[in-house]
Order: structure tokens, then sequence, then C-alpha cells
């Protein structure tokens, strides 16, 4: 109940496209004659988005990736407590009698996977905070509370409850600072441990850090802030987005939220362009997998461009690739105009690798869309997808499987897929004079249509993503996009826990060891022979930092 509580994860499967598969002679013919650029493989993360069960713990301040206020009353069951009355930020403002407002921070309760020690909670206003599942309370006074937290003993989460509130001064701000970090969260908000791992990276791309997939953001007013009481429900903060990427020397890629007016896009390319250091490049995309039909951005896109006359009305779906081709070409215009110049300014459009169909057709023909954008990006998977009956893989046969004969799949079929697909969009990008990139990438294997429930299944594609030998295959596939003549690849995912929705993380908690995590360490390496000055630690993190 509480490490998964209001979670949704859709297993990133592959969208079945209808319809027929054709080129378009006359575009390829006129497209051909361009020049592809150049392009130098490089390794970039996405990173793993802000939740209570984040296992990646970026920041010093735990607080900002908890969960939120949940309502409790007296003698009612787990949360049926009243609605609470928030302010702008999230803070509650006021309490009525024998109620409670409730949160959880660091629900990694297998294993404690979180720093244990002191924690100092710092609090604005007046009214009396509470705790479950810490060692004790060391100090305490108006304003800061000290507490000591062992992750090891307790096996569960941090609770913190507002069980008095003053309405005229409500207790808001809070932050609870990691052990040995309260010199130092104000001038520098990150975990060390976080920012040392990812050293060297080229390129972060922020998707779920921005909570993209069905993002309800519209407007500049509506976005997260620094001041919002938790980074789950928006998403991160573009300034700390920035801070990050400044302190890294890493490039940014935003995906622009689907709802996201043409005033939320030009100020937040103002703000980029104001605070990002010279020099770091700026990767922007609209949404994430618009072609997705599991993601709300598919039925939005759908929406608009019936209302637009976009498209046959009897294959929605291709009125949204439509849809999406305008608008990313609408928001790379207003972009172009902030930064007064393209340099540093690449423009992404993205679609389903190897579907070069949709690409030649619709995606970057659209409108002539290609003549806007920088870079076509790509998802190539090294897929094993299996349902749970029907033709194909199914999950009672392959939860038989050893886990050798998983990876032999994965080799055998997966891999060479995967290439089939890079390759083809490679000559795609080429004919259009676009670099080919990849916005995710990895391992997919995964059961879905129910197979996600079949815990054998599940087990084994567990133990296959940390068998050595999935590090060999991993070499083979970054060597293949290398020599397809990729450019920036963003892997997906960098640090989260594994579960019966797939394997994404590269490992799964902060703490693992690095020489025990084979796709961690054939990522890792293949970034340094790309030329990156990457760290690769030879002993795990230790909970106590």
């Amino acid at each position: 109940m509480l490490s998964m509580i209001g979670r949704v994860v859709f297993p990133r499967v592959v969208l079945l496209v209808v319809g027929v598969v054709a080129l378009c002679a006359q575009n390829i013919a006129t497209a051909s004659m361009l020049n592809p650029p150049a392009s130098q493989a490089q390794l970039g993360m996405n990173l793993s988005g802000p939740a209570d069960w984040n296992t990646e713990l970026p920041f010093a301040d735990v607080f900002h990736l908890s969960r939120p206020w949940i309502s409790q009353r007296e003698g009612a069951k787990w949360g049926e407590g009243p609605k609470l009355e928030l302010d702008e930020h999230g803070w509650v403002k006021k309490l009525e009698p024998g109620c409670w407002a409730e949160t959880l921070m660091c629900t990694i309760h297998d294993g404690g996977h979180y720093p244990a020690g002191e924690y100092t909670v710092l609090y604005e206003g007046e009214g009396k905070i509470e705790f479950r599942n810490v060692v004790s309370v060391t100090s305490s006074a108006p304003g800061r509370i000290v507490i000591d937290v062992n992750p090891a003993q307790s096996n569960g989460p941090i609770y913190l409850k507002v069980v008095k509130t003053n309405p005229r001064n409500y207790i808001r701000n809070i932050k609870v600072i990691m052990p040995g970090l309260l010199d130092t969260y104000q001038s520098n908000p990150w975990r060390p441990g976080f920012l040392n791992r990812w050293r060297g990276i080229t390129c972060f791309r922020f998707m779920d850090w921005m909570q993209t997939n069905g993002s309800t953001v519209e407007t500049w007013r509506g976005r997260p802030t620094p001041a919002s009481a938790t980074f789950m429900q928006k998403g991160i903060p573009l300034e700390l987005m920035i801070d990050l990427c400044n302190r890294q020397k890493a490039d940014a890629w935003f995906c622009v939220p689907h709802r996201a007016s043409d005033e939320y896009v030009r100020r937040f390319a103002q703000m980029v362009k104001s605070k990002l250091e010279p020099g770091l490049k700026v990767y922007v995309e609209y949404s994430n997998e618009v072609w997705n039909g599991r993601f709300p951005q598919h039925g939005y896109a759908e929406k608009k461009a019936a209302d637009l006359g976009l498209g046959p009305p009897e294959r929605p779906w291709e009125g949204a690739g439509m849809y999406y081709a305008r608008r990313s070409v609408e928001i790379f215009r207003i972009w172009e105009d902030v930064f007064g110049e393209r340099e540093g300014l690449v423009r992404v459009l993205a679609w389903q690798a190897g579907n070069t169909w949709w690409m030649n057709n619709i995606v970057l023909t659209h409108e002539d869309a290609y003549k806007h954008a920088d870079a076509l990006a790509i998802a190539p998977y090294m897929g094993m997808i299996v349902h749970r009956e029907g033709d194909g893989l199914t999950a009672r046969e392959v939860s038989g499987w050893t886990v050798d004969q998983v990876l032999d799949y994965l080799e055998r079929h997966a891999l060479p897929h995967s290439i089939e697909a890079i390759e083809a969009s490679k000559k795609v990008a080429d004919n259009f004079g676009l670099a080919l990139i990849a916005y995710e990438g990895g391992q997919h294997m995964v059961g879905v249509s129910g197979a996600q429930e079949n815990d054998a299944l599940t087990a084994l594609f567990q133990a296959a993503n940390k068998a050595p030998r999935i590090g060999k295959i991993y070499a083979e596939y970054y060597d293949a996009w290398t020599e397809a003549g990729g450019g920036l690849f963003c892997y997906f995912t960098s640090i989260s826990r594994w579960s019966k929705w797939g394997s994404w993380g590269i490992m799964q908690y902060y703490d693992d060891a690095p020489l025990e995590s084979p796709k961690f360490m054939a990522t890792m390496k293949w970034g340094r022979r790309c030329g990156q000055a990457l760290q690769i630690p030879h002993v795990a993190e230790k909970r106590k930092e």
C-alpha cells in the first residue's frame, strides 16, 4: 500500500500502426538532395521521475519528493479526512477539529534504501508536526526539529504529520534535509552522490522530471516552482533543471507539455536563455511519444486534429501525427524568436523507431515540418514484449524459460530487429538532412495485457537484467548505434526500482554496487569510448552520507 499507492505506470509498448506501408517517392527525391549533419555518438540520460518512491534520491531535501497531502480524520479509514484547503503552493492553510494532514517520504521500504542518521526538519509558521517511523526526535524548537532515522530498523518510509496549524500563520515551506547536508543545501540543492554519478553525461532528458505523460500544465502560472510543496504532482521546476545542467555542464532536453500555451512556451524559453550557461545545447521536443495511444497526449492530438480538420476522419491517428508536426513547428518558432538564432538550439521531431512510412509521409513532411527541425529522434529498444495469451510470445511459455533463453532471444531476435530500425531510421534522417538521435533506449523486456501479473515472468526478466551476459549484449547494441551513425543516445532510465511494469532502471537503487550492475557498467564504458569523462565507481554509495 505504501510504495505504490497512486502510481500509474504504463509499459512502454509499441503502438500498432494501422495503415498501408509505402514510401512517398516525391518527398524522398526532394529530401535526398540535402546533406545530413555529421553525428558524434554521445551518452545522455533520462532521469527518473519525482515520486516518494524515487530510489535515486537526487535532492538534499527529501520533502521535495513527498507524497501530496493525505487528509486524515480520527476514527476514519486511511485518507478519508475532509478536503484540505491548500494555498497556491500546496501548503495546508487550516485543519478541522480531529483531523490532520499527512505525507510520506522515502517509501523505499524494501531494505531501507535511504541514508540513516539525523534529518533536520525546517519550517515556517505556527503549529505542531509529528512523525512516525523514526527512531526518535532528537531536538525540537519552533521552526526546527531534528529526527533520528534508521531505515534498516524501521524498514519503511518517513511519515510527517501536520496535526496543528495556525490559519493566520500556517505551517509552510517544510524542508527535510538529509544527514550532513544542512550547511550546503541552500547553495547546492543536490545530493552529492547524485551529482557524482552522472558527471560527464552529455545531456539530461527531463521527460519524466516534467511529468510529461498526461501533464496537466497549461499556463506559466500553473507550472511547478521552487516554492511548490511537492514536485510529485506537476514535476520538477525549470529553475532546478537548469541549475543541474549548469553544475554538470550538460545539455538540456525539455519536453513541452502537450497542453502548454504559447505564453508558457515563450516564458519557458526566456528563462532557459537567461539562466542556462552559454555553450550548453537545448533540445526542444513537443511532449513525448504522441504516437503512443496509451498516453493522454495522443488522444489530445487526435481531438485537436479533428477540431482543425487535419487528416481523414476515419483514420484519426493520422490526424494526430499531423497535429504533432504542426504544433512542434509552432513551438520551434517561438524558441527561435526568443533565442534570436538557432546556434545551440536542437529542434526535435520524435517518432517510433523504424516506422518509416509515418516519418516519410506525415511526421517530417506534413507542412514541411522537417525544414524547421534539426534532429529525428527514435527509441530503438531491444524489445521482448510478452502477452498473456495469443500469437507470439506468451507468459505461459516464456515464464518457463531459463535466463539464458531470454538473453538468447534478446541477442538473436530483439537486437537485430533494433539494429534494422536504427538503420532504416538513419536513412530517413539522412534523406531529410537531419541528425538521428535516441530519445530513449535500452532493453524492453516486459509483460503486457495481463502478462505482467505473472510473477514467474517478472522474476525471470529481472534475473536477466542482472545477468553479466546482458552487459555483452548492451555493448553490441551501443556499437551498432555508433556504426550506424547515430548521435546523442539518451538511456531510459537512470535509477529506478524494477517491477512487473518493467526493469527500466539502469540500476535499482542509489546504493547498488556498480560492479554488480552489468547494464550500468556497459553503458558507462560505452560513454567513455565516446570520449566522455564519466565516473565509474567501484563500490556502492554508503547509506549514511
